[in-house]
Protein backbone atom coordinates (compact mmCIF):
# COMPACT_ATOMS: atom_id res chain seq x y z
CA UNK A 1 0.00 0.00 0.00
CA UNK A 2 1.32 3.26 -1.03
CA UNK A 3 -0.52 6.87 -0.25
CA UNK A 4 -0.72 8.32 -3.71
CA UNK A 5 -2.44 11.34 -3.11
CA UNK A 6 -3.54 13.00 -0.13
CA UNK A 7 -5.67 16.33 0.66
CA UNK A 8 -9.06 17.36 2.60
CA UNK A 9 -11.06 16.23 0.17
CA UNK A 10 -9.31 13.04 -1.58
CA UNK A 11 -7.05 9.98 -0.77
CA UNK A 12 -5.63 7.68 -3.68
CA UNK A 13 -3.65 4.57 -2.28
CA UNK A 14 -1.60 2.53 -4.82
CA UNK A 15 -1.86 -1.40 -3.61
CA UNK A 16 1.13 -2.29 -6.29
CA UNK A 17 0.63 -6.32 -5.13
CA UNK A 18 -2.92 -6.25 -6.84
CA UNK A 19 -1.92 -3.50 -9.91
CA UNK A 20 -4.76 -1.00 -8.72
CA UNK A 21 -5.59 2.23 -6.84
CA UNK A 22 -8.50 3.12 -4.66
CA UNK A 23 -9.88 6.53 -4.88
CA UNK A 24 -11.68 7.77 -1.70
CA UNK A 25 -13.77 10.78 -1.22
CA UNK A 26 -13.62 11.86 2.23
CA UNK A 27 -16.89 13.64 2.81
CA UNK A 28 -18.99 10.94 0.84
CA UNK A 29 -17.45 8.27 2.63
CA UNK A 30 -17.68 6.72 -0.92
CA UNK A 31 -14.45 4.96 -3.12
CA UNK A 32 -13.66 3.41 -6.24
CA UNK A 33 -10.80 0.48 -6.73
CA UNK A 34 -9.79 0.81 -10.09
CA UNK A 35 -7.64 -2.09 -11.47
CA UNK A 36 -5.41 -3.69 -14.45
CA UNK A 37 -5.65 -0.99 -17.37
CA UNK A 38 -7.89 1.36 -16.03
CA UNK A 39 -5.54 1.47 -12.96
CA UNK A 40 -2.66 2.29 -15.44
CA UNK A 41 -4.72 4.77 -17.47
CA UNK A 42 -5.68 6.39 -14.32
CA UNK A 43 -2.57 6.54 -13.09
CA UNK A 44 -1.04 8.19 -16.21
CA UNK A 45 -4.15 10.87 -16.34
CA UNK A 46 -3.06 11.75 -12.35
CA UNK A 47 0.63 11.99 -13.05
CA UNK A 48 -0.39 14.44 -16.44
CA UNK A 49 -3.03 16.46 -14.12
CA UNK A 50 -0.07 16.79 -11.24
CA UNK A 51 2.56 17.84 -14.29
CA UNK A 52 -0.30 20.51 -15.48
CA UNK A 53 -0.36 21.97 -11.96
CA UNK A 54 0.57 20.37 -8.83
CA UNK A 55 -1.90 22.33 -6.07
CA UNK A 56 -4.19 20.11 -4.05
CA UNK A 57 -7.22 22.81 -5.84
CA UNK A 58 -6.03 20.79 -9.31
CA UNK A 59 -5.67 17.57 -8.27
CA UNK A 60 -9.00 17.73 -6.06
CA UNK A 61 -10.42 19.32 -9.16
CA UNK A 62 -9.16 16.70 -11.92
CA UNK A 63 -10.47 13.84 -9.33
CA UNK A 64 -13.91 15.36 -9.27
CA UNK A 65 -14.45 13.93 -12.16
CA UNK A 66 -14.31 10.39 -10.86
CA UNK A 67 -17.09 11.33 -8.54
CA UNK A 68 -19.71 9.34 -10.61
CA UNK A 69 -17.50 5.96 -10.37
CA UNK A 70 -17.58 5.93 -6.12
CA UNK A 71 -20.44 3.75 -5.93
CA UNK A 72 -18.78 1.59 -2.46
CA UNK A 73 -19.43 2.91 0.98
CA UNK A 74 -16.03 3.38 3.03
CA UNK A 75 -16.04 1.15 5.66
CA UNK A 76 -13.73 1.71 8.59
CA UNK A 77 -12.75 -1.76 10.56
Amino acid sequence: MNIVYNSDNYYVVEYAAQHGFELVDKHSARSTFFQGDVAEKFAASMRNAIAEDSTPEHIDEFLENFDVLLNLPVVYH
